[in-house]
This record gives structure tokens, sequence and C-alpha cells, in this order.
């Protein structure tokens, strides 16, 4: 099944971060399972998805398709949190969209930073005194469960138990990592633009750059394609997305680098911090290397870290290539190999269910993900103090 998986990866079909016994998932219209068959593999359909057009809509609604937050309800959150808890919240502008670098609308890039206020916190250096934990959401525009999870982490850091934990650590949220892709999502209302990748490029079906290829680790090699209509376009160079560039500018400014050269070398073992990329779907803790199945130099300590997070959600713990399946170019394997940082992507929901997929009604992240996803942020700010 894994030669299977690379293989439609590397055609460029969208396969999805889920299995069911030996049954790979790919999206796609009523032309895909045509495509399949003659490519030498056994199509069913398995679910319709209903319609969505890519329609010009106004960005001040501040929700869509039932209660998620558009982008500029997220960011004006921000903004909110940090003027009503200047204390514990500060907004970091980190760099621009495509759009923006382009003059053609676009947005801000923002983080908040979250922790008690002493002097030198929430500075941009790597020689902080706190340890940090990283959190992103929506790197794939699409994944709107994982924006909610941000925006909720958020009043919960500000609002709840939570807070107390904050005397001696950081958290850094990007509830929204790839705003331009997320623009042309919430663009479809009550039928959200089944989007993944940025706004950069010129292909009519499926335009952009996929963010989760392009980092440079390990680029342009497994998982990844060179089709720019494919969802899996790694770009034509590492690091040629300025989103991508932007998140590795803001890490190597909030994280000391605790690791040499090399695929096998390991962090020291005063290395703090991690960095958690939420994704969706499939119930899965996944952590590095995503490239291969080569283990990294701290891979004891980071399967016990991504081993004790599921177990509180009942998640799969593993290495992408042991549980799904290999690819090249994520930002989290970027993480662990430019910084020796403990890096993780969670991917949010089951596979089929009410609350399963991509779009599951807003009701379900109250009463589903919500209550999987904090207790592991609350094991991501307890294991980033001393993580290996």
């Amino acid at each position: 099944m894994g030669d299977s998986a690379q293989k439609l990866l590397r055609l460029g079909y969208d396969v999805l971060e889920q299995r069911d016994g030996d049954d790979l998932f790919v999206v796609g219209d009523k032309h895909t399972a045509d495509e399949l068959t003659t490519d030498g593999f056994q199509a069913a359909i398995e679910t319709v998805m209903p319609p969505s057009q890519w329609a010009p809509r106004s960005l001040a609604d501040t929700t869509y398709y039932g209660g998620y937050r558009t982008i500029t309800a997220q960011f004006a959150h921000l903004n909110e949190v940090a003027e009503a808890h200047p204390e514990l919240a500060t907004v970091v502008d980190y760099g621009d969209s495509w759009r923006k670098t382009q003059g053609s609308g676009g947005h801000d890039l923002k983080a908040l930073c979250v922790t008690r206020k002493g002097p030198g916190d929430c500075a941009l250096t790597p020689t902080a005194s706190k340890p940090r934990l990283f959190v992103m959401g929506q790197l794939h525009a699409r994944e709107i469960t994982t924006g909610d999870m941000a925006y909720r982490f958020i009043d919960d850091l500000v609002g709840s138990d939570l807070t107390a934990m904050l005397d001696d650590i950081e958290v850094w949220v990007v509830p929204i990592a790839n705003p331009d892709g997320v623009e042309i999502v919430e663009s479809g209302g009550d039928t959200p633009v089944l989007h993944r990748k940025n706004a950069n490029g010129t292909c009519t079906s499926s335009r952009g750059v996929d963010l989760n290829r392009n980092a440079g680790s390990h680029w342009g090699e497994v998982g990844s394609s060179t089709n720019k209509c494919a969802e899996t376009y790694r770009g034509p160079r590492a690091d040629s997305e300025v989103e991508v560039q932007a998140l590795e500018s803001l890490w190597r400014k909030l994280y000391r680098d605790t690791r040499a050269p090399g695929d096998t070398a390991a962090a020291s073992t005063d290395t703090t911090g991690a960095v958690i990329s939420m994704h969706s779907y499939g119930n899965y803790v996944l952590f590095p290397w995503g490239w291969s199945t080569q283990k990294t130099g701290n891979d004891a300590a980071l399967r016990k870290m991504a081993q004790d997070m599921a177990a509180l959600s009942g998640f799969t713990a593993g290495q992408p290539g042991e549980v799904l399946y290999n690819a090249s170019g994520a930002t989290d394997d970027w993480v662990y190999d430019d910084l020796g940082v403990p890096s993780f992507v969670w991917e949010i929901g089951a596979g089929s269910g009410k609350c399963g997929g991509f779009l599951p009604p807003y009701s379900c992240q109250a009463d589903v993900h919500w209550p999987k996803v904090r207790p592991m942020l609350v094991s991501a700010m307890n294991a980033a103090k001393r993580p290996y």
C-alpha cells in the first residue's frame, strides 16, 4: 500500500491523510475515477461532496458555514485578546501573504504571543528565558477545524486554568498560516471551497503551491509533485513561498539551533520548546522524519511525546511513513531539521461520520474535537519545557 500511496502522490492525485485497511482515499471530480483506472488503480466512489463555487463574498462577515470564523474575525480576535489582556498577550506581524506582496489584496501574517509578561518576554530572540510552544492552524486552507482549534486555545489561555501555566512558558499561536488560501475557502460561504494551497499560481483548476511541500528540508523528494495543478505541487524551488519564508524566519527568531547538520544527528538535551502544526483529518499524531521512515537522532523522545499526546485523544502516533505515507518538504521536518526543536503534525478528526472530513458541522468543534485537542495542547505545554 505504501508503494500505491507514493505512486498516487507522484502522479499528482489529491491523496488524503486517511486510510481504511488497504484502501486509500483521493479527492477529485467526475473524471477522477476514470483517470485512476487508466493509471492502474481500482476506483470506487466513497462520498459525493456538495459542489462549491468560488464567488466574491464580503469578508466583513464574521462567520461562514454555520459558525467558522472568517480571516477578518480571526485577526480581529487577536487584537481583541491583546487589548483585553495586555499583561498576557501580544500581537506579532511576522510577514505578508503572497497576494499582499503582489499588491492584489492579501493579508498580514499574524501570531499571538501569550505569557505572563515579564522583561524580555515575547521578544523575537532565540535567547528567551522561557520555553516556547508554537501552535498553528490552516497551513492547508481547507482544514477549517484547525483554525477553530487555535481560536479556542487562545481564549482558554487567557480565561481558564491554563492561564496559571503562563508564568513559565510562552505560547505562540498562528490561527491562520495561509490566509490567501483561507480567503478562497471561505468565499464559498455555506459550501466552502476545498482549496488546500496558497494563491500563488496560474493553474485554473487548483492554483497555488502546497505550503507543506515547499519547506527546505529534503525538498523535491518523495510525496510531492512538479505538476502546478497537483494539490501537492511543491513550488519551483525550496522555500519559494513567502508564507513559508516568513514562518521559517519567525522560528529562527524564536528557537535556538541545538542540532548539528545531518539526518541522524540528535539535538542537545538542553533543547526547549515544541512546534505543533494542526491539520485534518485522520486522527494521527505524526513526527519526523516525514520524508523517510529513517529514525531521527531524537526518535525515542519524539515518539514518547507523540504517544503521550495520542493517548489523551485516542489518536494513532507514528512517523508519516509508518501510518500513512512519506512526504518531503513539510514544515515539521524543517523545524526539527534546522533547529532540533520537537515538531509534530496533528491530523484532527475522523475520516467519516458526522464530525469527520474537511467540513464537519460547526457544532462538532465544541462537542467532539476540542475535548480531544485541549488535553493534547496541555501535554505539549508541559513537554515543551524539557522535551529531550
